[in-house]
């Protein structure tokens, strides 16, 4: 008996949502690279949209490192929305509209987007891409394959109250975070085999003093404690299948420390290096089974 050549070993990748510790997914994709391990499917879900489509695309480590720079920046979340503001406080003065509510002005968010990204579809991207959001109206998760790509991140970041949610192809949609922080589900759908699972736990507050890190610390909770059930059900049904990386960080990461992507890049990188023996065992297993056999 012979068998056939099998494709080389790849994975799906699957990047939670985290902020600017999202960065950790280009250090896992690096040790994934050097390890001769591919991508055969991405998903991305709040932060970790960004991430998903630079992998979608191809980019390499320094090129999507300059993308965080450029995009993961105060400046591009600061101007308020001054109506946005007004409608908050006299509701009926000035008319609350669901469709168009949030505290922050997303313009420059958008430019930065289509700058990085311009007119790319989801469907024609090198690697098959899943971008996921929240429907508002009924809480279900929405997987994006297709439609404009700048448009599905800015859906899948809608975070509440910041920013106006995204009417697209019929559902009002906001933060993929809220219906599921690591959407491992998707690929599971897919019918992906061998599960790569970049999550992040989101920072509870040291110090409450405002009503936004009020707002903070309860997210806080509710995706923490959203994300351990849904893993707990996950790993229940897939199993070995699946490999979780959750960096753990020495260093406080902040919404806004950018200066620290090097730090957390590195991190990730570390973090997929010490998984990297289950998971080659993992592909070899997966591999032998599905090498055909002939005479």
């Amino acid at each position: 008996m012979k068998r056939k050549p099998v494709p080389a070993p790849a994975v799906t990748l699957v990047i939670g949502s985290g902020s600017v510790k999202c960065a950790a997914a280009i250090g896992v994709v690096k040790a994934l690279s050097d390890a001769g391990i591919g991508i055969e499917r991405v998903v991305g879900c709040s932060g970790g949209a960004l991430f998903a489509a630079a992998v979608a695309l191809g980019f390499d480590t320094a090129k999507t490192t300059d993308i965080t720079l450029r995009t993961w920046t105060r400046k591009l979340t600061s101007q308020r929305n001054n109506m946005g503001f007004l409608r908050l406080i006299a509701p009926k003065l000035f008319g609350f509209r669901v469709d168009s509510f949030g505290l922050r002005n997303d313009g420059l968010m958008l430019s930065a987007f289509r700058d990085v990204f311009g007119q790319q579809r989801i469907e024609d991207t090198p690697i098959p891409l899943h971008i996921t959001a929240t429907d508002f109206m009924t809480g279900e998760l929405v997987d994006i394959t297709q439609g404009d790509l700048v448009d599905a991140i800015r859906a899948s970041v809608s975070l509440p109250l910041a920013f106006a949610p995204v009417k697209l192809d019929g559902r009002l949609l906001i933060d993929g975070y809220l219906a599921d922080p690591l959407p491992i589900s998707v690929a599971m759908k897919n019918g992906s085999r061998v599960i790569v699972a970049v999550g992040f736990e989101s920072p509870y507050q040291e110090n409450i003093r405002s009503a936004g890190r009020f707002a903070a610390q309860l997210s806080a909770i509710l995706t923490n404690n959203l994300m351990k059930s849904r893993l707990a059900f996950q790993s229940a049904v897939h199993h070995s299948e699946m490999i979780l990386i959750m960096p753990q960080f020495k260093q406080r990461v902040r919404l806004f420390d950018t200066d620290k992507v090097p730090y957390i890049i590195e991190e990730g990188e570390q973090a997929a290096l010490q998984q990297l023996p289950y998971l080659r065992a993992l592909l070899d297993a997966d591999r032998d089974r599905l090498a055909p056999v002939t005479s």
